[in-house]
């Protein structure tokens, strides 16, 4: 199984980490749950392949749909879809629609839960992607325990519909912002629905 770049070196933290313990815990009661922990750490940033659908715009994200609504964007209208990733689904994020990456900006924030309203203030990554068709944004959204979010794609970048672009370590939640002139007539998930990234349609394109 593809493991996430840099999961290794959380597990080997976590680890170590139990080994610290092994005064009070034991030495071989310390190994065993610290071999546990690892491979938990090792399970949650696993890269499972994908195979995109042919069109449409597919989810960025594993997980519950959390959000569908329209809000303005600058001039425009558009509708955003929200993916909530639980502690047990893959975190690795797709893109949506080829394209290319136009910037990948950091906003930092809190970290409340990725699924309460106090979320829209949580530390972010958006990546922006360019099209003929229209621009789009991914948003990785950072949760109560996320504290790293990897963005795999810089500006210039070119995006194939279901790619990898980024994962966050421990959290939470991925957002597309559709491009001007979807409506949200057109999307073909809504809330509470499970997504899989890069193989779920979640609307027409």
């Amino acid at each position: 199984m593809r493991i996430a770049p840099g999961a290794v070196r959380y597990a080997v933290g976590v680890f170590l980490a139990s080994l610290a313990a092994a005064r009070r815990l034991g030495r071989r009661t310390a190994a065993t749950l610290g071999l546990l922990a690892a491979g938990a750490v090792l399970a949650f940033h696993r890269d499972p392949d994908r195979t995109p659908p042919a069109d449409g715009v597919v989810s960025p994200a594993d997980g519950v749909v959390s959000v569908v609504r329209t809000e303005e964007h600058g001039s425009d209208a558009r509708v955003r879809v929200g993916v909530y990733m639980n502690a047990l689904d893959v975190h690795v994020n797709r893109a949506p629609l080829s394209g290319t990456v136009d910037a990948v900006e950091h906003v930092p924030g809190a970290h409340r839960l990725a699924f309460s309203k106090e979320s829209e203030r949580n530390e972010r990554v958006h990546v922006d992607v360019a099209r003929e068709a229209g621009d789009y944004r991914v948003t990785l959204i950072a949760g109560a325990f996320a504290r790293r979010i990897h963005p795999y794609v810089a500006a210039g970048d070119d995006l194939a519909r279901g790619e990898r672009l980024g994962h966050i370590s421990f959290g939470s939640r991925a957002d597309v912002l559709l491009p001007a002139g979807v409506t949200e007539d057109e999307v073909l998930v809504s809330e509470g629905e499970e997504t899989r990234a890069g193989e779920t349609r979640i609307a027409d394109s």
